[in-house]
């Protein structure tokens, strides 16, 4: 760090950092999620009413969609912005941008009472909440790897991943609650606001404490050393000193993009449709999935602080592939015990808890926003546009389906790992170009 020595240990300044954007974080995915958990309901209320309940459908994930369409670009210009003017204004930004969005969609007229207007703002809104939301994912991990010493590189990153799935862990609990205490009826009347006008207050709270957060001293220091002439071109730079590191981050968004939609997101629904369970236990079971992989993400983060990165990610991928196909025979086979099964997947699937402190490092701190926002989001975007649609289709056919794309993912997972193992050391985080 430029003024601390890397075996330092973390002040409480450090800490109370790493807390507050884990809340924004978790904050951050319940507020992205809405639009999944009631895609149906939201599409009634902004589309013309449709007879046909697969057309409905489909407008609902069509306006999911647009939320990762949205992402590269906002990540390509907003993060951009944080490498020239700083991470502490973008971060609020960002959160600013997500908050108004969603209060905006709140008290949004429906279709019956403006017509097509509304769908058209509806999407609007949904474009630029993905704008923000696609910067704020890099910019966290970013934040938190610039503020703490570097030996706490790693586990920070990893808490501030395991808060991703806190906040997808209380969308389910949220969600569960609102469909059990109001009438389908209801719902469609008025209780899709409900969830928009809590995600705005939830993203409203950390601007109250904005006042007591510090900009990133890397940037500080890289203010010092280059000129305004340097720092103003981050998308140049990139493209011209750091092609091969564009290339790794790539990959590694492929990585933890793939686990996280198919495993968090997809996998209740790809299940519903080859196989007959109880709803309530495979619910709570999918709910005790993404609680063990929250624990998952912090011990692989703990475990890459002190071992060689390629040799864990070789070994997390390997069990995750053996996990992934025994949770598929084991459904097969009647899924007797869905419990113990989707825990231990859950877990296995936490090795995506280690990749941002590997990732922080590809790229020069002048140009790391930029690069991380740039190949993440890239890659985010399609995958959350095609996945969904593609493994649904092939898990109608091959319901080993998601076992198979895992195993794809879990296999450039160990490809990177070798890579990783023979690489003898990592770029210094602040390295400038």
């Amino acid at each position: 760090m430029p003024s601390r020595s890397q075996y330092a240990l973390m002040s409480s300044k450090d800490k109370n950092t790493v807390l507050f954007v884990c809340f924004c974080s978790a904050v951050a995915f319940f507020d992205f999620l809405i639009y999944l958990y009631i895609a149906d309901i939201v599409s009634s209320a902004f589309f013309p009413t449709s007879t046909n309940p697969d057309i409905l459908r489909l407008q609902g994930l069509g306006l999911f969609a647009v939320g990762y369409l949205a992402r590269p670009l906002g990540g390509i210009i907003l993060g951009r912005y944080g490498d020239i003017k700083g991470r502490r204004p973008i971060l609020f930004i960002s959160m600013a941008i997500i908050a108004g969005s969603l209060l905006t969609i709140a008290f949004l007229p429906t279709y019956a009472q403006w017509g097509m207007l509304a769908p058209i703002l509806f999407i609007l809104l949904r474009l630029i909440q993905g704008m923000a939301f696609g910067l704020y994912v890099p910019l966290a991990w970013v934040f938190v790897a610039e503020h703490v010493p570097r030996q706490y590189l790693s586990v920070s990153c990893s808490y501030v991943t395991a808060s991703f799935f806190i906040g997808v862990l209380f969308s389910n609990a949220f969600f569960v609650w609102l469909t059990g205490s109001m009438t389908p009826e209801e719902l469609t009347s008025y209780g899709w606001r409900l969830p928009f006008f809590i995600a705005a207050i939830l993203s409203c709270l950390p601007l109250l404490v904005w006042r007591f957060i510090d900009e990133s001293p890397f940037f500080l220091e890289v203010k010092k050393v280059k000129t305004n002439s340097h720092t103003a071109q981050p998308f140049t730079l990139l493209f011209k000193h750091c092609k091969h590191s564009i290339f790794i981050g790539l990959m590694l968004s492929l990585i933890m993009s793939s686990i996280t939609t198919v495993i968090i997101l997809l996998l209740p629904d790809l299940i519903e449709l080859r196989f007959a369970l109880d709803k309530d236990l495979f619910g709570f079971s999918h709910s005790l999935g993404i609680v063990f992989m929250i624990f998952g993400c912090v011990f692989y983060g703990i475990l890459s602080n002190y071992q060689n990165f390629g040799k864990i990610l070789i070994v997390g991928s390997v069990l995750l592939i053996a996990q992934m196909f025994a949770f598929f025979y084991h459904m097969q086979a009647g899924g007797d015990y869905i419990l113990i099964m989707y825990a231990l997947l859950g877990f296995c699937a936490g090795i995506i808890g280690m990749v941002p402190a590997i990732f922080v490092q590809l790229f020069p701190t002048n140009v790391r926003l930029t690069g991380m926002a740039f190949c993440y989001n890239v890659i985010y975007g399609l995958v959350g546009v095609s996945v969904p649609f593609g493994l649904g289709y092939a898990t109608m056919f091959v319901s080993f389906s998601p076992a198979l794309y895992i195993a794809f993912i879990g296999l450039i997972g160990i490809i990177m790992g070798f890579y990783f193992y023979n690489m003898p050391e990592y770029k210094k985080i602040n390295q400038l170009i």
